[in-house]
């Protein structure tokens, strides 16, 4: 029996690099709850947050989990469509990145949110981005020798 013509199989670098990016997005959502798991319970600090138009809501474990998740899925995609696009793909990935991060930082701004609060959301950010850059980046496509 003979595969189709349209069939691709993954490289084995690929395959690797998939895996290497799947475990950077798994760890960029456990780092910060690893966070919010020594400051809430244990230093019984609470979390709360201000919301656009609504009274400041509690940042719980799933919140952390769920965002951080979705964060990294939305990177790792970005990442995904620059590699086929241009041969500079982690530079520019890299510098949105930490735009991103940045930007991720406005909301701690706000004078109603607590300083333990500030900086335990401060840290979260930190770690996720300590940990996605660096585990999405890694083994992505080097610039061709046409860039250098």
């Amino acid at each position: 029996m003979t595969t189709p013509a349209h069939t691709t199989h993954a490289s084995p670098a690929s395959t690797s690099r998939r895996r290497a990016r799947a475990i950077a997005v798994l760890a960029a959502a456990l780092v910060p709850a690893g966070i919010w798991l020594v400051a809430v319970p244990l230093l019984g600090y609470e979390l709360r947050a201000p919301q656009w138009g609504g009274p400041p809501a509690e940042v719980t474990l799933p919140l952390v989990v769920v965002g951080a998740l979705a964060a990294s899925l939305l990177g790792w995609g970005l990442l995904a469509v620059l590699e086929r696009r241009t041969g500079r793909a982690r530079t520019i990935w890299t510098v949105i990145a930490l735009a991103v991060l940045v930007v991720s930082f406005t909301p701690l701004l706000d004078p109603e949110i607590a300083t333990a609060t500030r900086i335990i959301l401060g840290l979260m950010h930190l770690a996720v981005a300590a940990v996605l850059i660096p585990g999405l980046t890694r083994g992505a496509p080097r610039l061709d020798a046409a860039w250098r």
